[in-house]
């Protein structure tokens, strides 16, 4: 492993059992409450990651407490980024977890500096806050502590329901600061949900999430993503998911369909192999040449959720349209450079004068995929 010469060999008695005793060493525990699943924990050097100036993400800052991810979600497009550290893009990514142990102390040190100055940072742009390990580690209320106390606006995506527990934060949080939330949904089908995101808190979980958001005065954008073709893409799949979310009091509602990079799309195809052999072969199509669904899909999926949109009140949201393929918005999963964000997802309202970078696309309430763009990871 490219850190092994991190790596804490011996217990310290000063040092509570799985927690690194100085800086930069490594310590990697399994704990019986998480079957599976092994927590590497390190001490972060840095908490902020800046987003390159070039690009058109509408937030420039995230903060990513943890690597890999145990949602295990098939399709998603982080997992090669577990590469990096000499792990596989497919167990590895769903069980070798990565923790920043140091992360809020870290993170303060950060947002004391004179030089900070309150620009809008963005969780959940690679792995899940609110996976498993954050009910062992608890990073996240600090996080959201240290952010508000400094004045810095933030949104959070998760697919992760433990973001209840910290409700009451958001709301203090959102006293002092802009904030966004959105939710991500994939998948209504259960069966479905089971397969390809078995570490994931069941979709109707997920809309009660989003329930207990707005009950609290909080907004909540949802991304209805990603788009599955010829599995979750017909009229009463996409009524259904749709008329769910519009029922739980979401702000707004972006949807998109599948992308398949590199690391995702091996995993990704080896299950629908296994799962739909019928389907492969136009998979392999679509995706021949390209991440992206062709001009082609973006059209026909705008012309089935447009009607939808309507018919559920979804398209009443302030900038509430549903967009085109000749539209200026390009999109692929919650963190690509031109994603269209559902209202409610990014701190656009609150304090006068904060507004997140890309303010145009922050409006959009529903987006159909537009031309292909680079994917950022956000590590």
């Amino acid at each position: 492993m490219r850190w092994d010469a991190q790596r804490l060999d011996r217990e310290e008695p000063s040092t509570l059992p799985g927690m690194p005793s100085i800086r930069g060493l490594l310590r990697s525990v399994q704990v019986p409450d998480f079957p599976g699943l092994t927590f590497h924990e390190v001490r972060a050097k840095s908490a902020l990651n800046h987003v390159p100036g070039e690009s058109a993400m509408p937030f420039p800052w995230t903060i990513n407490p943890f690597r890999g991810c145990s949602h295990a979600c098939a399709y998603c497009f982080a997992r090669r980024t577990h590469e990096w550290l000499e792990f596989d893009s497919g167990e590895d990514f769903n069980s070798q977890i990565v923790v920043k142990t140091n992360l809020v102390d870290v993170l303060r040190r950060e947002l004391a500096r004179p030089s900070w100055t309150q620009e809008h940072v963005a969780l959940g742009t690679n792995t899940d806050p609110y996976q498993r390990a954050e009910g062992r580690y608890r990073l996240m209320p600090g996080v959201i502590g240290a952010l508000a106390e400094s004045g810095t606006p933030f949104s959070i995506l998760t697919k992760g329901t433990l973001l209840r527990r910290d409700i009451p934060l958001l709301v203090e949080a959102a006293r002092e600061v802009p904030i966004g939330l959105g939710v991500s949904m994939a998948i209504w089908d259960d069966d479905l949900h089971a397969a390809l995101e078995p570490g994931v808190p069941t979709p109707r979980a997920r809309l009660d999430l989003v329930a207990a958001l707005t009950d609290a005065g909080l907004p909540c954008g949802v991304f209805l993503a990603p788009v599955l073709p010829g599995l979750t893409d017909d009229t009463a799949s996409l009524d259904a998911a749709l008329g769910a979310i519009a029922a739980s009091g979401a702000s707004g509602v972006t949807v998109i369909p599948l992308h398949l990079r590199p690391g995702a799309r091996e995993w990704f195809m080896a299950w629908l192999r296994r799962a739909h052999p019928e389907l492969v072969a136009r998979y392999e199509r679509m995706y021949a040449r390209r991440a992206y669904v062709p001009a082609e899909y973006r059209t026909w999926l705008q012309q089935q959720v447009a009607p939808l949109l309507r018919e559920h009140g979804l398209d009443r949201q302030s900038g509430g349209t549903a967009r085109g393929a000749s539209d200026p918005v390009a999109a692929g999963v919650p963190g690509d450079a031109e994603v269209g964000f559902p209202e409610g997802s990014l701190p656009t309202g609150g304090m006068p004068g904060v507004r997140p970078k890309g303010e145009m696309v922050a409006t959009t309430t529903a987006s159909a995929i537009g031309p292909e763009t680079e994917q950022l990871s956000l590590i």
